[in-house]
């Protein structure tokens, strides 16, 4: 038994849980109503008994985590199963293994080790990144603990040697090494702080407190006689939710989240608590939690496997083809006695060449032709890809101006898959609060007692009064405002969360207005109602909270700064201090804190019911509108029709509103809700949940108005210039937030989504039809109704956006129409509608609603999306759109953990997707075509070569020849272009936006340019041939008369392909740099190097190519004179078509590179002339309302002369 003689407490977990954890007699309960020992709730726990413990968790799983993909013994079958998956891996495996049979025309090690060095590079990579993930996983498995081991001794042990049941002691900035049950702590009442970044990205620190049984144990002798049963849930993932009891002393406890510690959570300002593990490694919350990514490819991959098929098809038609002629010319060889080609023997030929067999001839050619030509197909494309992908990725993290310096936060890209589709965006999807806006809330303003109090002006305010070109009117006051009063209304803010300036209330003016009575109830309830923990300085006095967020900081900072300062919680008080209206002095109010009903996204409120120092028993609610009015009393309703003026006005302005109201209770009232409320509380079940909404339901209803709350969540800096941007772009822009119609239509006019002259095509449903089935209550007509009424809008929309020839239409729809716009019968209606709109408005949308939305977009267009959000409610959207991103702000991680690419701020879209993404699209599409041009121009040779034999399977090179030529002398240049390229400078990529297009209309990897690639490497393949066969046969070669030879022939022909591939890059490269001169020509030099070197080798090893370098090629001139007519002759058509091109036909990259070139840089009317065809009528932006509005002057002005 622990130590005795500290005071009695009431659980915490009551107050934060919903809970008022009363003991049962467990002998007598009979457990009505639970489903522990039922599916889903048969874990045991014997605390500290190891006699029990060990033979009971050997079926749990142990401490020990893996976040490896790979183990030793399976790292070899799995990453080569991993290799091999891919079709063009796969099909080189089967040609190396049939190099090994007569069937090749080449040696089975230079087929195989070309393939072993891709394999191998590849295992290599998956290997570093498994061995990254491996040292992160020993590093957290050999961390130490201290563990009961008997007697009252605790001793340090690794965290993979813990097992279910073990107590440990965890101290002050230590980590939880598994989910632990708290059983008590430090501090006298047994809380502790919690810091849940590692699960959440959460940095409030979370209050946790054991259960007042356990409570009394706070030092290590203690535990020596310590015994305890749990039962509970089984392992699974939800972190906020935990159901079990625990056996104690032969009374029964009910447990809830308020006692669990997860793994990987922080102990913060508590000196030690102890725990029981509940859950151990990958039974944890956290490691349940671990998904895999959905997996995601981009469009140019998907295209890039439908050329190698292209390929293969290619191959097996020259292969056929080749082989059918070679049958039927085998067949003509023997006539008879008579041989038409007597030198090949044929009377004597084995299988392969004889004419008596030429059909089974002609198969075994049909194989080797197929051997022959693999070389069409790139073996170090993948590998290539991935590498540049990597290096892709770097670029972008390390990109100094996506780095956010005041929260320290760079850019990370988090996959490396889809680096080019950052330059196909063709639309945007958003959320607003913290994606938009800074999700940092000031209050601003209020209402109380139906009066309007706050003279601060919002930024949405602002932009009404640019828009408009008057006066703002604040409280009867005019507020003028122009283009450089930009900081105003901070100049006075000196506090974080809180920009209020009224001086009819601040500095305790309050108590001199009509209705101060209802003015202190209203600063009460928000010092009150909330679960923010002070923080008092003992050095200042000052205070500071910790609070689930931010709008609830603001509240209470708010009260703080008015005169009503939270400042001491206890588990069952809340103090705070406040003008006494009579004395004039501060006094101290104590209220008994009895319950907490908390928020939730279902409820839209939360309460407290506390009990004053007149022993009065309130409930005080804050909460939605949309709820709140409805549970108002009908006296309670006195305010009513002046508040709603003031929120609707707030909603106008921008400002976020919640509604304050109380109520008093009765004991008898009050009894009867705690009674039934725990009861519900104490259930395992099923309906456990429902049960406790409907003991709050009748709790909060009949209750007092007293006014309304308004905060002001701030655009985000540079959002209204991205959006600009990014229109000019010619991308569209979605915004899917969960805010009401008017917020969010008032912060889309401030960052330039809307503009004055913009149709708004509005779907609602307000209908009198859709009212009055609503009033009847039935359900079967409120649906269809509200679904006719949908189409209907739908239908009025689209013959809107159609009589609309100039200007454009922006589309508003809320969350009831959301719901049937994306019926299975109505969606492609609505799609329809929404994509021939500049700009589209989805409020009030739920999670689920988002993530719906997105699909519907990516797969009704077929154009790649953009997902970008920063919180737990747009996971599913950034999972399923083409690129999620999220932003790391101050909703948690959760939105980050589960996109793509992470940015700080919205802003940095900009340059991710103009910049990066443009770069990224342009180097993969481009080193992809130059892949297939490469071996084409080498293949095309090798096939003209066998036609020149008559298909007789004989190769025009040496065997190192056709290995290394895609691994050495032509693939470092590719990467080198996938990697540091440009067609454009990052300044020119941002000041002529329209240059993006070339992504979105997939310009650059169109089939008509990969096409136009291959016929280039057809063209030039024939022309080396020929030129060089034409050149070198049958004149003499040599002084000495000798004809050159197939080696002769074979290394010409290489040394022609392997000068005109590199030139061909350096021709199209636009941005030199230092790597690719050296990857590009030093490519040449080494083709000379190895000649040099693998001709001194034995002629065994180096067969047809010994000595031929230094003996026959290099002493003739002819060699020299051959190659380099051939690389001009080759390259000429390439270099004409461009010439042209850029002369006559400039594309739009090329356009703005003839101002780079020809310093038009400061020809302002050249410059303005092509920055206007990134301009169109329909798109949103400032700049684009600016050219509106001036069009509107203009025409203006023409009415005016044409009056006179």
């Amino acid at each position: 038994m622990g130590t005795t003689g500290r005071r009695k407490t009431v659980h915490f977990s009551k107050i934060y849980s919903f809970q008022c954890c009363r003991r049962r007699n467990f002998d007598n309960d009979d457990g009505g109503g639970s489903n522990l020992g039922g599916p889903g709730f048969s874990r045991v726990v014997y605390c500290n008994d190891s006699g029990v413990s060990e033979v009971g968790s050997q079926s749990y799983a142990d401490n020990y985590v893996r976040s490896t993909k790979y183990t030793p013994l399976t790292f070899f079958p799995k990453a080569l199963f991993e290799q091999f998956r891919r079709v063009a891996n796969f099909f080189f495996l089967v040609t190396a293994i049939l190099s090994f049979t007569d069937l090749a025309p080449y040696s089975a090690v230079s087929a195989v080790l070309p393939l072993a060095v891709v394999i191998a590079a590849s295992m290599a990579k998956e290997g570093l990144e498994d061995y990254q993930r491996q040292k992160q996983d020993h590093e957290v498995n050999n961390r130490k603990v201290k563990v009961h081991r008997g007697g009252g001794v605790f001793e340090s042990r690794e965290w993979k040697n813990l097992r279910v049941g073990d107590i440990v002691k965890v101290e002050k900035d230590e980590f939880f090494p598994a989910d632990l049950l708290l059983l008590s702590s430090s501090y006298d009442d047994a809380i502790c702080y919690v810091e849940t970044m590692n699960l959440d990205g959460e940095t409030n620190l979370k209050l946790k407190q054991s259960l007042e049984s356990t409570s009394t144990f706070n030092n290590d002798s203690s535990f020596n006689n310590f015994k305890a049963c749990i039962k509970c849930e089984d392992p699974n993932a939800s972190l906020y939710t935990f159901v079990g009891t625990m056996e104690f002393q032969g009374q029964e406890y009910s447990l809830s989240p308020q006692q669990l510690l997860l793994r990987d959570s922080k102990l913060r300002n508590t000196d030690y608590i102890y725990g029981a593990v509940i859950f151990t490694g990958h039974g944890t919350k956290v490691i349940q939690n671990s998904t895999d990514p959905p997996s995601k490819r981009s469009g140019i991959e998907r295209r890039m496997d439908n050329i190698i098929y292209f390929m293969f098809f290619i191959m097996f038609i020259i292969s056929l083809l080749g082989s059918v002629y070679f049958g039927i010319v085998t067949k003509q060889d023997l006539n008879g006695d008579i041989q038409k080609r007597w030198y090949l023997g044929p009377d004597r030929s084995d299988i392969y060449f004889d004419p008596n067999r030429a059909p089974v001839a002609a198969i075994y050619h049909f194989l080797t032709g197929l051997l022959l030509y693999s070389y069409l197909i790139p073996i170090s494309l993948y590998v290539s890809i991935e590498v540049v992908k990597i290096l892709q990725t770097i670029f972008i993290n390390n990109d100094i101006n996506m780095y956010y310096e005041e929260a320290d936060k760079p850019a990370h890209a988090r996959t490396s898959n889809l680096t080019e589709e950052l330059g196909q965006i063709d639309t945007i999807l958003s959320d607003k609060t913290g994606t938009l806006t800074c999700n940092s809330m000031e209050f601003i303003k209020c209402s109380i007692a139906g009066t309007a109090y706050g003279r601060g002006v919002t930024e949405v305010e602002k932009a009404m009064a640019k828009r408009m070109g008057s006066p703002l009117i604040i409280n009867g006051r005019d507020r003028y405002f122009d283009e450089d009063d930009d900081n105003d209304g901070e100049t006075s803010l000196f506090v974080k969360g809180y920009n209020f300036e009224d001086e009819r209330i601040t500095n305790d003016y309050w108590v001199h207005e009509p209705c101060s009575d209802v003015i202190q109830k209203f600063f009460r309830l928000l010092a009150i109602c909330h679960t923010a923990i002070p923080d008092v300085d003992e050095e200042t006095g000052k205070v500071t909270y910790e609070a689930e967020s931010p709008d609830e900081a603001a509240f209470v900072i708010a009260a703080r700064e008015l005169g009503f300062e939270f400042y001491k919680r206890t588990q069952t008080t809340v103090a705070f201090l406040e003008l006494d209206p009579v004395s004039k002095k501060k006094v101290e109010r104590t209220y008994e804190l009895l319950n907490v009903l908390e928020f939730n996204s279902a409820r839209k409120r939360m309460s407290v019911i506390v009990r004053d120092e007149d022993g009065k028993l309130l409930l005080l609610s804050k909460g939605a509108d949309s709820v709140m009015f409805a549970r108002l009393a009908k006296d309670g309703r006195e305010f009513e029709e002046k508040t709603r003026k003031h929120v609707n006005e707030y909603a106008d302005a921008g400002l976020r509103t919640l509604i304050l109201a109380y109520r008093e209770l009765t004991e008898e009232e009050y009894k009867e809700f705690n009674e039934k409320f725990t009861k519900a509380k104490n259930l395992v079940s099923a309906d456990r949940d429902d049960l406790i909404d409907e003991a709050t339901e009748e709790i909060e209803k009949d209750l007092i108005l007293l006014g309304a709350t308004a905060v002001e969540d701030k655009l985000q800096k540079g959002v209204p210039e991205c959006i600009d941007k990014l229109a000019q772009a010619g991308i569209k822009i979605w915004v899917l937030t969960g805010d009401k119609m008017e917020t969010a239509i008032n912060i889309g006019f401030s960052c330039s989504l809307l503009r004055e002259g913009m149709k708004q095509i509005t779907i609602i449903l307000e209908s009198p039809e859709i009212i009055a089935a609503e009033k009847a209550g039935d359900e079967h007509l409120i649906t269809k109704v509200s679904k006719e009424s949908v189409k209907k809008q739908i239908l009025e929309g689209k013959a809107q956006v159609t009589a609309s020839t100039t200007d454009p239409c922006a589309l508003i729809i809320d969350g009831k129409s959301l719901a049937y716009a994306l019926h299975d019968d109505v969606k492609d209606m609505f799609l329809e509608l929404a994509v021939g709109c500049a700009s589209v408005i989805c409020c009030r949308s739920s999670p689920k609603q988002k993530a719906l939305v997105t699909r519907l977009v990516k797969k009704g267009t077929g154009k790649t999306t953009l997902a970008i959000g920063d919180g737990a409610n747009d996971v599913g959207m950034l999972q399923e759109a083409d690129i999620g991103i999220g932003i790391i702000g101050v909703e948690g991680m959760q939105a980050v953990m589960s996109s793509d690419i992470a940015i700080a701020q919205f802003r940095f879209l900009e340059r991710l997707l103009l910049v990066h993404g443009h770069w990224c699209y342009r180097r993969i599409s481009s080193m992809i075509c130059y892949f297939f041009y490469k071996n084409i121009v080498f293949g095309t040779t090798i096939f003209l070569y066998e036609a020149y034999t008559s298909f007789s399977g004989q190769s025009a090179y040496n065997d190192w020849y056709l290995s290394l030529y895609n691994v050495f002398f032509t693939s470092l240049p590719a990467i080198a272009l996938g990697v540091f390229d440009q067609d454009v400078s990052a300044r020119f990529c941002l000041k002529f936006p329209l240059l993006y297009q070339e992504g979105v209309q997939n310009a650059l990897f169109s089939w008509r340019r990969i096409f136009g690639w291959m016929l280039n490497g057809l063209a030039s393949s024939i022309i080396i041939f020929f030129l060089c066969i034409n050149s070198l046969d049958p004149e003499s070669y040599r002084k000495n008369g000798k004809t050159a030879g197939m080696e002769v022939v074979g290394s010409t022909l290489y040394t022609s392909v392997v000068w005109v591939v590199n030139c061909q890059m350096a021709l199209s490269i636009s941005y030199f740099t230092l790597i690719q001169h050296i990857f590009i020509w030093g490519g040449i030099i080494f083709w000379y190097i190895f000649q040099l070197c693998y001709g001194a080798l034995p002629a065994t090893i180096s067969t047809t190519a010994y000595k031929v370098f230094v003996e026959t090629l290099a002493p003739a001139a002819a060699y020299w004179l051959v190659t380099m007519f051939v690389v001009i002759a080759a390259l000429t058509p390439y270099f004409c078509y461009k010439a042209v091109q850029m002369r006559f036909f400039p594309p739009y990259h090329g356009m703005i590179q003839w101002i780079r070139y020809e310093g038009n840089c400061d020809d302002p009317d050249y410059v303005n002339m092509v920055r206007q065809r990134s301009i169109r009528t329909t798109t949103v932006g400032f700049t684009a309302r600016s050219i509106a509005r001036d069009n509107t002057l203009f025409h203006l002005n023409l009415g005016r002369h044409a009056s006179k």
